[in-house]
């Protein structure tokens, strides 16, 4: 293997201004990336670096940059990236505190670019807003206004605005006529902060919708500021939309993607650029997870418009990358291009599909290295031995799936910390390993052996297969070995969050574009 050398800020910021391909990785979890980062770092923690790398850096040679903050990870990151194949890796010179005393700037929360970006639209476009209570009293009165909400539908069920109905936001242009004919209905987007629903209530403006559009300033944070009520479970969905409103909306979308300067392409163009080593090109499949299923192209992803746009540093990794857009009506490719576009990024779309390019079927499926060998056993063979003793059980799900449900008995431990995390858990005769489905726990057995030297094993299809098998579970927070810092709890998600956190949450949000000055790599324009 050879030796990894570092890279320093001035030569990873000249890049940057070059649009030059690289990758800046934060290989901490996504608690403390949280906490401050550069701002086009990807956070591809340690422990889930082999699930993750191949489809977030596809090209083998391509300039990748990881660092730490002090915690000792970035250097065995480097050395897992090598031995996978890459071969332009390096640590960044001084760490996160080296970037930082060079003169970049750092950003808090995820996703910052798209957040960032949203703020830089609303402040260069004035994108319409409309206050909680204002909102409030136009539906008691019955006013005629409609709600689209532009979140995920997990989110929207999780709490929405009373009335309002879950249209993702790619989905905005092309549904929106169909829910609102009538153009004198106002419609107001929302989301739960701010980023969806100004780049939602711009989008419909950019494409000319003749309705009047409002943002719903702050979302549903700024409605429970306000001090008023949000409904939950609610399933209430877009229709499909009629032949008529579908071909004014992919005028509406190309015209826009126009102005915004998104590339043109051909099923031949992708073929090439997929040959092109010199060059990453992702190919990304913007309609709804359902329509993905049913039949996609080969070598697609399924990334939904709205949260493409919203999350692109953890699909597309590699800031200079190309990125392919598909659909199958002209509207929801062409709408999240023009944003990514404005973003920065080379974006294309494909302009002479017809139905026999989606030839594949079924969920997307990551590319990963070859896995670590294993001796797995059954959900019988474990509740054998837990019933004998002298079993320890290792679960490396996601810190809420164990909270969730979990063996009774496992320890939690994160991949990453997992020298300091056997070290509280009473020494065994052998381990069994365990996770989700058992992916991620199959490359942790190497690290287990070597830290115990006793017998691993693998639970055959995880947690998943125990619980197929009908057997016992726990919950709670009952054996964390290792901090819960896999996951950063955003201020805008769940209905329990602290008002003080919301609102430091939209105050943060109001300071990105004098962030975004002070770094001055961005490349962001607003049409």
């Amino acid at each position: 293997m050879s030796t990894v050398r570092t890279r320093s800020y001035s030569e990873i910021r000249q890049a940057l201004l070059n649009r030059e391909e690289l990758a800046i990785v934060d290989v901490r979890e996504e608690a403390p990336f949280a906490q401050g980062h550069p701002l086009f770092a990807a956070n591809i923690a340690l422990s889930r670096l082999e699930l993750e790398v191949f489809a977030r850096i596809p090209r083998r040679d391509t300039p990748v940059t990881v660092y730490d903050h002090g915690e000792g990870l970035a250097g065995l990151a480097a050395q897992r990236l090598q031995a996978l194949g890459y071969v332009d890796v390096a640590v960044l010179e001084g760490g996160l505190d080296g970037w930082r005393d060079a003169g970049g700037e750092l950003f808090i929360d995820v996703n910052v670019p798209s957040k960032a970006f949203g703020e830089l639209v609303e402040s260069q476009r004035h994108t319409p807003s409309i206050a909680a209570p204002e909102l409030q009293a136009l539906l008691d009165s019955e006013a005629d206004v409609v709600v689209l909400d532009a979140r995920r539908f997990d989110e929207y069920q999780t709490m929405s605005i009373p009335g309002g109905i879950s249209v993702p936001g790619a989905e905005l242009v092309l549904r929106a006529r169909a829910l609102a004919p009538d153009p004198a209905t106002r419609i107001v987007v929302n989301c739960a902060g701010r980023t969806r629903s100004i780049i939602g209530t711009q989008s419909l403006i950019n494409a000319g919708l003749a309705n009047p559009v409002s943002a719903l300033r702050n979302g549903t944070i700024g409605w429970t500021l306000a001090g008023q009520v949000l409904e939950h479970g609610q399933s209430r969905r877009f229709a499909p939309t009629q032949e008529k409103h579908r071909d004014i909306a992919a005028r509406d979308a190309r015209r826009v993607a126009d102005q915004a300067r998104v590339g043109r392409a051909t099923f031949a163009d992708l073929h090439r650029w997929q040959a092109d080593a010199t060059r990453s090109t992702y190919l990304f499949d913007v309609r709804t997870p359902e329509e993905f299923e049913a039949g996609h192209l080969p070598g697609a992803r399924s990334t939904p418009g709205g949260q493409l746009v919203q999350e692109t540093d953890h699909f597309a990794s590699v800031r200079g990358a190309r990125l392919v857009l598909v659909d199958d009506d002209g509207v929801r490719a062409n709408m999240s291009a023009s944003w990514l576009a404005q973003l920065g990024w080379e974006v294309h779309v494909l302009d002479d599909l017809h139905p026999g390019h989606f030839s594949e079927q079924g969920p997307w499926k990551a590319p990963v290295p070859v896995p670590p060998q294993a001796e797995e056993i059954s959900p019988d063979t474990l509740e054998q031995w837990l019933a004998e003793g002298d079993t320890v059980v290792l679960d490396f799900t996601s810190s809420a799936n164990y909270i969730k449900r979990h063996i009774p008995g496992a320890w939690w431990v994160l991949r990453s910390q997992l020298s300091e995390a056997l070290a509280q858990v009473p020494s065994a005769q052998r381990y069994v390993l365990t996770c989700g489905s058992g992916q991620l726990a199959r490359w942790a057995i190497p690290d287990v052996e070597r830290l115990t030297g006793q017998a691993v094993f693998l639970l055959r299809d995880g947690t998943a297969g125990w619980i197929a098998a009908q057997r016992p579970l726990a919950h709670g927070e009952t054996r964390l070995v290792s901090a819960p810092i896999d996951r950063y709890r955003r201020p805008y998600e769940g209905t329990d969050n602290p008002h003080e956190a919301m609102q430091a949450y939209l105050d943060w949000e109001f300071g990105l574009v004098d962030q975004l000055a002070r770094d001055g790599t961005h490349g962001f324009y607003v049409i």
